[in-house]
């Protein structure tokens, strides 16, 4: 106490933290562990070693951890156990003796209100970091083998734990660690490439592109272009867009990121949701036609208001940010992703969008054909379509009316008779097209 009394009357501040700063760095050369932390994210991007590390670790927590954290997912059986936090789990590797924690910090972020916001906000996060403890002496061992060692095992647990993720926009996106603008739900849709009512040597031509772009990793370096791929899916609604996405994310096993652009502010909000997507992934922006005014590089538009006088004004993506953001420098931060577009009327997008590097692939998501009605019937009813007179008399008139597979799947739902489910089809096909005709000539 005296000496503390006499340091705080007589020795300057500066004086006193320059000596206790090297009073600590005295003991600390005595010291015979090291802690390595390993944060949550690194810069804007998420830490893909901190992802490893946490799912690694929770497969080595023993009987003696006090604290975890359990839940369990939608449509789930399976109780998921995770890490609770600021608990010591220990681990061995090759004779050294190591020590991992996770340390949570609660945080809060004044929300700056925008222009047309009357009050601000205050949003609460967690920093999460992991502390890795060892003897200095297997720093070398730790660095070079055991860290290479807890990303591989992660990604075999993450192969065998894989359950495919549907993730949306949770709100406003807060800027910050630890604040990821994604929530997510499990991602539990049937729709596979053998169910999908459309012409075969399509689906076949869809997975031969899949296929043929995950295993060209080094291809796409070579050339040196980002490893991604772009697809636009255009046609009448309900002609499957979106069982074909669904269809697409099953087989490539990819979590799919449904982005909704009218919820965004700028593009500076566009770059950031980018960056915070996961590898193997797939994009989704529906109705690209309505998301976004396409006129801007038409002339059409009137000029925006001076950007110092609404620096926040709503819907501020922009054409251009969006087409940096398919294959600007942007979109080289990730790998193995899948972007997609739906429209239902391609002849309104601007070219610029469309061209290869942007969307690769064009897909005509056409009204059912004979062949899509076959595969419907099908899977449906079970009946077998060889032969039986009143699928070939359902697919003449499918041949000569504009039908969608999403309305040729209602009629088939309307009883579990096949016989009576095809003619109430066939009535339906009927009406339809004297339907068409009528307008037809009225126009």
């Amino acid at each position: 106490m005296v000496v503390r009394s006499f340091a705080r009357d007589f020795i300057p501040h500066e004086l006193r933290h320059y000596l206790l700063a090297k009073f600590q760095l005295f003991l600390t050369a005595f010291a015979n562990d090291v802690t390595l932390v390993i944060d949550e994210f690194d810069g804007l991007n998420r830490n893909q070693l901190f992802s490893a590390a946490e799912l690694y670790v929770a497969t080595i927590a023993g009987p003696s951890t006090r604290r975890l954290r359990a839940s369990l997912p939608e449509k789930e059986k399976k109780i998921h156990v995770s890490l609770g936090g600021n608990e010591d789990i220990p681990d061995r590797f090759r004779g050294c003796h190591l020590k991992w924690r996770l340390v949570v910090l609660k945080t809060e972020t004044r929300h700056v209100p925008y222009p047309d916001e009357e009050y601000g906000s205050t949003v609460k996060s967690e920093v999460r970091y992991l502390e890795l403890s060892f003897h200095k002496k297997h720093k070398k061992t730790v660095i070079d083998e055991y860290l290479p060692y807890v990303v591989e095992r992660s990604k075999a647990v993450k192969e065998e734990k894989k359950t495919l993720k549907l993730h949306t926009l949770k709100g406003e996106i807060a800027h910050g660690p630890g604040m990821s603008p994604w929530g997510s739900v499990n991602l539990d849709h049937p729709a596979n490439f053998e169910t999908l009512a459309m012409d075969g040597e399509m689906k076949a031509a869809i997975i031969d592109d899949l296929d043929r772009f995950v295993k060209r990793r080094e291809l796409y370096r070579k050339v040196g272009k980002a490893w991604k791929r772009g697809y636009l899916l255009f046609g009448p609604p309900g002609t499957g867009k979106s069982s074909l996405i669904a269809a697409m994310a099953n087989h490539m096993r990819f979590d799919v990121y449904d982005l909704e652009l009218t919820g965004l502010r700028c593009n500076s909000d566009l770059r950031r949701l980018l960056i915070l997507t996961e590898n193997r992934s797939i994009l989704v922006v529906e109705d690209i036609d309505a998301s976004i005014d396409l006129s801007e590089r038409k002339g059409t538009q009137k000029a925006p208001p001076p950007a110092m006088m609404y620096p926040y004004h709503h819907n501020q993506v922009t054409l251009s940010g969006l087409l940096n953001f398919i294959d600007g420098l942007w979109s080289s931060c990730g790998d193995e992703r899948i972007i997609i577009f739906t429209t239902n009327h391609k002849d309104k997008l601007d070219p610029a969008l469309l061209r290869p590097g942007r969307m690769d692939v064009h897909i005509h998501m056409s009204y059912c054909t004979p062949c899509g009605f076959k595969l419907l019937a099908t899977n449906y009813l079970g009946v077998i379509v060889e032969n039986n007179p009143l699928v070939f008399e359902a697919e003449l008139l499918i041949a000569s009316t504009k039908v969608t597979p999403a309305e040729v799947g209602e009629q088939l739902l309307k009883s579990d008779d096949p016989e009576i489910a095809l003619k109430g089809l066939i009535k339906f096909l009927d009406h339809k097209k004297e339907t068409d005709n009528e307008n037809r000539a009225a126009n």
